[in-house]
């Protein structure tokens, strides 16, 4: 169980802030890639909902480099 203002990204803990996004914890992160896929609280969100998504707290976070290949 994860205190109050703290939630989990790839199951690491990570501060919470009211307000923050996902593009936040994107950032804080250092994920850059292009492709990305993100789910909170086990919902998938779109790359375009990253800025304006906020994140609730005590949220769990799973964000993935998607890579292509052949």
């Amino acid at each position: 169980v994860l205190g109050k203002g703290m939630i989990r990204v790839n199951g690491e803990v990570m501060e919470w802030k009211e307000g923050m996004t996902i593009q936040d914890i994107l950032d804080r992160r250092g994920y850059t890639y292009p492709m990305l896929a993100v789910w909170v609280n086990d919902t998938p969100r779109k790359k375009e909902e990253f800025a304006c998504t906020t994140v609730p707290d005590g949220a769990e976070v799973q964000a993935f480099h998607m890579i292509s290949g052949g």
